[in-house]
């Protein structure tokens, strides 16, 4: 604005540009015509500051936003930061001795029988051709070819990959299997929840209402466990806080549980079937159950004990998120005593878990280097060495359990995969911690 005035119906182009250009040259610009702060504006209190002079960023991934409001109703905001680093020179491919990581092959098609073909073409074409790298095949399969409804992903490895395609069926004849397609349901760990959770519903006299009262009033599985009503704790304000520091694991894990499988319920009445399930952390046990690897009653036990034993940490420990990639998380986890890596959610997003102090401090070091970081709402430090103080008491409350094989597939976020054939017993449910 202090260069070229209001842009009306093009509010935000120039702060684009601008904000472009200044990532590009590592130097926001001043900003012109400015002399003297509006005195009526506390910029030390809104930790807010002109910018009046060349300078470097002052972080090594700076973020810098653009917000422009048009007279004519031209809204603008957007975040932008730098591209990934460039190597400075293309170097080639070197292979380490011993066995490689796999590379992923997408596969896409339009059905079933036509990805079936597209497998088996692929395997003709790289079986002649015993000099292709897998990485050049998973490049171009990833960044070359148009995505299709129906998708496979073959895991390479070895050299050209075609020994994992052998196991795909080459076609399937004209009237042949029926294509299967479906919702993935995905079940949240512990921080999902929020006050008033499911009360619309419970309170509710529409159908969707109806039916979740129905399910919730005959999944009464956790009975036997728990000492309060579910019912009143998600139907009652203030009946058992489900947020905050006074917040109980024994109580917000397995009314969770209680509400995830529900709704899914829910939605098996109204005919909507997952195609697959998947959970994160305590939201596991969730999708056991909906998955039938679990039955209800040994669901809810597992949920139950296993949120009861956890209240013997509470206070002991904190969890929180970082803005890190995993390799910079590990370096700073290096010089760190009690802290550990929790969990990888994403390329530039982890989870550290240890002492509250140990916590606390890596949360500051992001933010005083300009990166996320924030504490998770919870008392404990799950998923790193604390949990071992319960492991024993874990493994003999829920050794009675009977895993079954799911109904539905499964994909499991403690392995990384697929199910398959491990059990999801005691052991399972104490590493899941």
């Amino acid at each position: 604005k202090s260069n070229i005035g209001h842009l009306e119906g093009a509010a935000g182009i120039a702060g684009l540009v601008k904000t472009v250009l200044s990532l590009s040259h590592g130097q926001p610009p001043p900003t012109r015509n400015f002399d003297e702060p509006n005195p009526d504006i506390d910029l030390v209190r809104l930790r807010l500051s002109p910018q009046t002079r060349r300078e470097p960023w002052p972080s090594d991934t700076p973020l810098a936003g653009v917000s422009s409001i048009g007279m004519g109703g031209t809204n603008c905001h957007l975040v932008l930061g730098p591209p990934p680093p460039q190597p400075s020179e293309k170097a080639e491919p070197t292979v380490a001795e011993g066995e490689l990581d796999p590379v992923p092959w997408v596969l896409s098609a339009r059905s079933a029988a036509a990805l079936r073909a597209q497998a088996a073409s692929l395997h003709t074409f790289v079986s002649a051709r015993p000099g292709l790298r897998a990485e050049d095949v998973g490049l171009s399969l990833a960044t070359t070819r148009t995505v299709f409804e129906h998708r496979a992903v073959i895991l390479a490895s070895g050299g050209s990959g075609a020994r994992e395609l052998e196991s795909v069926p080459p076609s399937a004849a004209p009237g042949g299997d029926r294509d299967q397609t479906g919702p993935v349901l995905v079940f949240p760990g512990q921080g999902g929840q929020w006050a008033g959770m499911a009360r619309d519903l419970l309170d509710g006299s529409g159908p969707l209402a109806q039916v979740f009262t129905k399910r919730l009033l005959e999944e009464r599985a956790l009975d036997p466990y728990v000492d309060w009503s579910l019912v009143q704790v998600l139907g009652e304000p203030g009946a058992l806080p489900f947020t905050g520091s006074a917040a109980r694991v024994d109580v917000v894990q397995p009314a969770l549980w209680a509400v995830m499988v529900s709704l899914a319920g829910v939605w098996s009445e109204l005919g909507v079937e997952p195609a697959a399930v998947i959970g994160h952390s305590q939201g596991e046990i969730a999708a056991a159950c909906v998955a039938g690897a679990l039955s209800l009653e040994d669901a809810a036990l597992v949920v139950a004990l296993r949120s009861q034993a956890l209240t013997a940490l509470a206070g002991t420990g904190s969890m929180a998120s970082l803005g890190l990639p995993q390799a910079r998380a590990e370096e700073y986890l290096a010089g760190a005593e009690d802290l550990y890596l929790a969990a990888i959610n994403g390329p530039d997003s982890v989870v550290v878990s240890g002492g509250t102090e140990a916590v606390r401090r890596a949360v500051e070091h992001c933010l005083d280097n300009g990166v996320h970081g924030a504490l998770v709402d919870v008392d404990y430090a799950s998923l790193s060495a604390h949990v071992e103080r319960i492991h024993e008491v874990l493994l003999e409350r829920l050794a009675g359990i009977r895993p079954r094989a799911p109904r539905t597939p499964f994909f499991s976020t403690l392995l990384g995969g697929h199910l398959g054939d491990t059990p999801m017993d005691a052991e399972y449910w104490y590493r899941n911690l």
